[in-house]
């Protein structure tokens, strides 16, 4: 079956997270994702966090599947060939270097042009052109930090804390495919190829913007209703720390249920909104509360939350997070519960939808890995292994032309 990606060309010159996020989501939607790679060493995360010696790293094949891996030289003059061949030949090309390296490697955006009028030159950036902090070397933690993540994460008598989550890598990752799929779109309809970027402080930043809601809200009237600081907390002139609070105005908290003594994950989240009031009632075996003035409104709630967040970890304390959410759901309360990577990893759910799949690699044997978090109704996504550095080095020589004097010529001058 073809797919919807089939005959784009893509160089993927990065490396790390972010920028291998955003081209192994099209390498799974059939583009053929060419990784350029130092000969010899390769993506840094090769090597880091290894748990199999002489084996890729689980960070380098969960960032890598469906790619081939061309190892090259680009300082020497014959790599340098054998690149503006690739330009010349390929749809997009992503790179995450630092600022001006392509320019001192011989390949500005003008000579990149130059060779292929339709190129689209993809580009990961920690901050946006013309920022004051456009120099400066961003990572996942200091992304979250400048987009405004940590700010606004944490409890409001702790420090502002980063999230587990991939905020600034993966997330930026996503982020830039949809503007290349964008700009293909419109090479389609133009002709011409474009710079496409995507700073990891914005990615961030588009994720925070209920909290640009807030600080908006917060300038207006001097508080916010739903954080747990109101009515009886103060507010300072910018968005606080709301723990485990709703970001979206519903009043929620994670909640302890049976064998949180021993398990750091037996709990659940626990939503109150506003037409699943009476619901929650009935569940709780507290139908008075229903028509009390007194907890019959969000607002005459607020003041109380606390108090019924009490009363409903109360009913959990004999019911296991499992069994908790087994009751809630029948009376389509939100909810859901805490699950570890251990779980999520076991779950048959996540296996059967696709989005954990095991894939079988050729040293490493058999790993877990994330699949497509977007399903389609007639696409089917096949999830492969990472290759190994150099893997398909001589093969994408001969797709460029190369024949095997060529490519001889090239591993003795050492350009692959």
């Amino acid at each position: 079956m073809t797919k919807p990606l089939d005959g784009i060309r893509i160089i993927d010159f990065t490396h790390v997270q972010a920028g291998p996020a955003c081209t192994q989501l099209l390498a799974w939607y059939g583009a053929d994702v060419i990784k350029v790679e130092r000969p010899g060493s390769g993506d840094v995360t090769r090597s880091q966090l290894r748990d199999i010696p002489g084996a890729d790293a689980l960070y380098f094949t969960m960032l890598n599947g469906n790619k081939r891996s061309l190892t090259l030289d680009t300082k020497t003059q014959e790599g340098k060939e054998v690149l503006e061949k690739m330009i010349k030949t390929s749809d997009v090309m992503v790179e995450n270097f630092g600022p001006g390296a392509l320019d001192r490697m011989g390949f500005s955006w003008a000579r990149i042009q130059e060779l292929n009028p339709k190129m689209i030159m993809a580009s990961v950036k920690g901050f946006s052109d013309g920022h004051s902090y456009e120099d400066l070397k961003v990572y996942e933690n200091v992304a979250q930090c400048a987009g405004g993540a940590a700010s606004t994460t944490g409890f409001w008598d702790g420090p502002p804390t980063v999230s587990a989550a991939a905020l600034g890598d993966s997330n930026t990752g996503m982020h830039l495919a949809i503007g290349i799929l964008t700009a293909l779109m419109q090479r389609q309809k133009t002709g011409k190829g474009q710079k496409v970027s995507c700073s990891m402080q914005d990615a961030v930043l588009n994720l925070c913007r209920v909290k640009l809601r807030d600080q908006q809200r917060l300038d207006k009237v001097g508080y916010l209703e739903e954080y747990p600081q109101y009515p009886h907390g103060s507010f300072t002139d910018v968005v606080p720390r709301g723990g485990n609070a709703g970001g979206g105005g519903q009043p929620g908290w994670v909640l302890k249920c049976k064998g949180w003594e021993t398990d750091p994950n037996a709990y659940i989240y626990f939503t109150i909104q506003g037409h699943a009031w009476e619901p929650i009632t009935k569940a709780l075996g507290k139908p008075e509360w229903a028509t009390d003035p007194a907890y019959m409104t969000a607002e005459a709630r607020q003041d109380k939350i606390f108090d019924i967040f009490a009363t409903i970890e109360d009913w959990l304390k004999d019911k296991t997070k499992y069994e908790a959410v087994d009751i809630l759901r029948k009376f389509d309360i939100p909810c859901a519960p805490v699950l570890s990577m251990k779980e999520l990893a076991a779950s048959p759910d996540l296996r059967k939808s696709g989005s954990i799949v095991e894939v079988d690699h050729k040293v490493r044997g058999k790993y877990l890995t994330i699949g497509s978090p977007i399903k389609f109704s007639d696409l089917k996504i096949e999830v492969g292994p990472s290759p190994v550095l150099g893997e398909h080095t001589d093969e994408v020589l001969k797709d460029l032309g190369y024949n095997a004097d060529d490519i001889a010529k090239l591993h003795a001058a050492k350009a692959v």
